[in-house]
This record gives structure tokens, C-alpha cells and sequence, in this order.
């Protein structure tokens, strides 16, 4: 207890630039490595041909809702337990643990059921039917299915203890569980893959493997660190709980569910909007853009992810000085480092796009939809850092705005009609990701200049909550 103690008066005294820094670094390097493992798939898949890169890439979505699950439990059991911990609510906080924990580890057993008993139709709605793509695409893509979605009940519930250890701010021990899957992964894609010769199947096993091992850890971690330990006798499924749950979840549900379902539009459209005969190729351009972009994207949510235990225990000890200070740290190293990074990806897009797939088709589109998608990177360290602080404060109808507005509002529409009104349609689907960007930049400004004014509000008069 006098530990936890000792860290609620650190994360309320200490300079905040250095303790958002301190923060940072170990997930920014989680959701780096994270990321990378994302990557391999492409990569060593790559390997294999454009019709296995583009199977895989049809099968994305379902990993996004996995994310979405976990991060609904994780971040909305996190959010409150930051506030409560600042608060000095231990108990309450313990609950709130126990209850995000187990309810992830139900909802991945339920989709792991649900999964393989409507396998057939659930592939279809992903994409992998003949109608649209080659044969060879849809055999990949359901290797690739059968064997991922064995790992669902741990994806779920390893994302719950990273969320919530970051939370209580013990991101080294949450990034040492991330990286050392990460790692793994990244060692048996080739064993798996060439040595054993499971083709996209090894691929599928390497992610399911390194995830079992990462929760491990994480679990592990929890035991080991300061962390509250999480007991089924601590479980509460009452109105309470889920309410505050879903008041910092829904956010992460929405953004992950909404991504899911942008990428089965964007595999459709891509698939349509070239002749019949370059339809794989175009999905898998368009799924190593998204896993390189999201790379990049990676460093900047493992940013905000050091802000936001900073966040919730000044928020829940009302030293809103302290997070205005953070909030404008982090959206102007934000805005810099995104600026430089874009200047990279749009100068060597075609090389990036290369290193996973050396099909000139692939290439040749792939490297336009990257430097298109560089032009509006820099804008999301506005919408993010403003999203992860309303989600932190339980600001749950701005932080869903903000969460749905880039790959849900905007995006969805944009992806299904500008390839009907342009020429060529493929410039359509170019174009649907940075008007995304731009639209959910100017829904975040006024919202931003808004929290800004009552956070000087709340400084002047110590009765205000902003």
C-alpha cells in the first residue's frame, strides 16, 4: 500500500514533461515492436507471393476486432483505475481490475466459438470469396483464419494487462510483456513458415504463439510488479462498473470496431476500383500500406500512452494544471515528429512498399496511396492527444467522436463513393484516407481550443471540473 502511495504522490509532484517522457518511451517501444510483429506477417508472407500477401491482408479486420475487444476492457478498466488510484480508491480500483480482466477472457472465447462455428460465412463478409478475388487468395485467407483465431481469448485479455499496467504506471513491465511476444513472433515467422513449410498457416501460428507467451508475461507482471492483482472474487458485472467501463471504453471499442470494419471497405473498393485481372494486387498494396502507416501511427498512440496515466491520476487529484501541461506537451512533440516522419514516407514510398512485395503492381500503387496518406499524417497528434485525454477524463461522447471520426465518419463514406465520382476510380480510394484525416482535424481544433479555456477555468477557481 505505502508503494502505491509513493507513486500517486510522484505522478501528482513530479515535473511533468519528464514523467510524460519516463511514460512514454516504454510503450511507445511496445507499440513499436507490437506494430512490427504486424509487419513480419506482411513481410514473410510477402515472401510467399501476392495472392498469400493479399489472403492475409483480407483477414486483418478479424484482428482489429480481437484489438477492439481488448482495448474496450483494457482501456475502459484502465481509465477508471487511474482516476480512482489518484483518488486513493484501492479497492475500488482492484474491482475494476478483476472485472476488465475476466470480461475480456469471455468475450475471446465467445469469438473464437462463434468464429469457427460460422467460419463460411464470416470469410465471405471478409472478403475471401471467388467472386471478387482469385481462388489462390481465398485458400490463404482461410489458412490463415483457421489457425489465428485459436489465439482470440489470449489477444483479448493480453491487451486488457497491457492497458491496465499502463494505467497504474508500470509501462516498463507492460512493455517487456509486448516486446518479448513481438520478438518471438518475428523469429518464428520464418521457422514456421519456410523451415516447416506451413506457408501462411506458420504465419498464423508464429502470431498465435507469441501472444500466449506475451500474456504469460504480462500476467507475470502483474504478480511481480506494484500492480493491483487481479482475483476472480474481485469481479463485479453490475451497472456501476460496466457503466464506467464503458465510459472509457467505448472510445477504444468504436475506433477498433470502426477500423475493422474500414478495412473490409477498403479491400472491396481496392478489389474494384482496377480491372479484375490486378484485384489482389491492389489489396496488397493497400494492406502493406496500412501496416507500415500504421507502424508509423504505432509511435505516436504509444506517445499518448504515456500521457494518459499522467492524465487520470492528476484528473482524479484535480490538478488540472498539470494535465493542461501535459496535454500541450504532448500535441506539440506530436505535431513535430509526425511532420518529420511524413517527409520520410512520402520521399521513400516506393522503396517501403518494396521491402514487403517486389510486384511492380504492388509497388506502383502502394506508393501512391503512402505519399497520399503522408500529406495528412501530422494532423493526428491533435485528433489522438485530444481523444486519449477525453477518454481519460470519462469524456465518453467527445473521445467517441473523435475515436469513430478518422476511419469511421469520414473514412467509410469517402472509401465507398469518391471511386464512383472520380477517374480513374483507384484516386478515389487514394484520396479517402487523408480527407479522413483532414475532416477529423477540424471536429478535434474546437474541441481542443474548448478544453484549453476551461482548464484555465479550473486553475482560477478550484470548485470547477472542466
Amino acid at each position: 500500500m505505502d508503494a502505491r502511495n509513493d507513486k500517486l504522490i510522484r505522478m501528482t509532484t513530479q515535473p511533468v514533461k519528464k514523467l510524460v517522457l519516463r511514460l512514454a518511451w516504454p510503450s511507445i517501444a511496445s507499440m513499436l515492436i507490437s506494430s512490427l510483429y504486424n509487419m513480419a506477417d506482411t513481410f514473410f508472407v510477402g515472401r510467399i507471393g501476392t495472392f498469400a500477401t493479399a489472403g492475409v491482408g483480407l483477414i486483418f479486420p478479424l484482428m482489429a476486432v480481437m484489438q477492439a475487444f481488448g482495448f474496450f476492457f483494457g482501456q475502459g478498466s484502465g481509465n477508471y483505475m487511474s482516476r480512482a488510484l489518484g483518488a486513493n480508491r484501492q479497492e475500488d480500483a482492484a474491482r475494476m481490475a478483476a472485472t476488465g480482466f475476466f470480461g475480456a477472457l469471455g468475450i475471446g472465447g465467445l469469438l473464437l466459438g462463434l468464429g469457427l462455428l460460422f467460419s463460411t460465412p464470416v470469410l465471405s463478409l471478409l472478403g475471401a470469396d471467388p467472386g471478387r478475388v482469385a481462388q489462390e487468395t481465398v485458400d490463404h485467407a482461410r489458412a490463415y483464419y483457421s489457425v489465428l483465431l485459436l489465439g482470440a481469448p489470449f489477444i483479448t485479455s493480453a491487451y486488457v494487462l497491457n492497458n491496465q499496467m499502463r494505467f497504474q504506471g508500470n509501462a516498463f513491465f507492460s512493455m517487456i510483456g509486448l516486446v518479448s511476444g513481438a520478438v518471438l513472433n518475428i523469429g518464428l515467422d520464418p521457422l514456421f513458415i519456410f523451415v516447416f513449410h506451413m506457408g501462411v498457416r506458420g504465419a498464423a501460428a508464429a502470431t498465435v504463439v507469441s501472444q500466449i507467451f506475451s500474456f504469460c508475461l504480462l500476467y507475470a507482471g502483474t504478480l511481480r510488479s506494484d500492480s493491483l492483482k487481479i482475483h476472480l472474487k474481485n469481479v463485479r458485472f453490475d451497472a456501476y462498473y460496466l457503466k464506467n467501463m464503458a465510459a472509457g471504453g467505448l472510445p477504444a471499442l468504436f475506433r477498433q470496431g470502426f477500423a475493422s470494419i474500414a478495412t473490409l471497405c477498403l479491400n472491396a473498393a481496392a478489389g474494384a476500383a482496377v480491372p479484375l485481372s490486378q484485384a489482389d494486387a491492389s489489396i496488397a498494396a493497400f494492406s502493406v500500406v496500412s501496416r507500415v502507416m500504421f507502424f508509423v501511427f504505432s509511435a505516436l498512440l504509444g506517445f499518448g500512452q504515456g500521457f494518459q496515466p499522467v492524465c487520470g491520476y492528476n484528473w482524479g487529484a484535480r490538478k488540472f494544471d498539470r494535465v493542461r501541461e501535459a496535454y500541450v506537451f504532448c500535441i506539440r512533440v506530436g505535431l513535430v515528429v509526425l511532420t518529420a516522419v511524413s517527409c520520410g514516407t512520402f520521399l521513400f514510398a516506393p522503396q517501403l512498399v518494396a521491402l514487403f512485395r517486389d510486384d511492380p503492381q504492388v509497388i506502383r500503387i502502394g506508393a501512391v496511396a503512402m505519399r497520399c496518406q503522408s500529406c495528412s499524417l501530422p494532423l493526428m497528434a491533435v485528433v489522438t492527444m485530444s481523444n486519449m485525454l477525453f477518454q481519460t477524463a470519462g469524456k465518453t461522447v467527445r473521445a467517441t467522436l473523435l475515436a469513430v471520426a478518422r476511419q469511421g465518419l469520414v473514412f467509410i463514406p469517402c472509401v465507398l463513393v469518391l471511386p464512383r465520382l472520380l477517374t480513374p476510380p483507384i484516386w478515389g480510394v487514394y484520396l479517402s484516407q487523408p480527407m479522413a484525416d483532414l475532416m477529423a482535424f477540424c471536429m478535434a481544433l474546437p474541441m481542443m481550443l474548448r478544453i484549453l479555456k476551461r482548464f484555465k477555468t479550473a486553475m482560477a477557481d478550484p470548485s470547477f471540473t472542466p
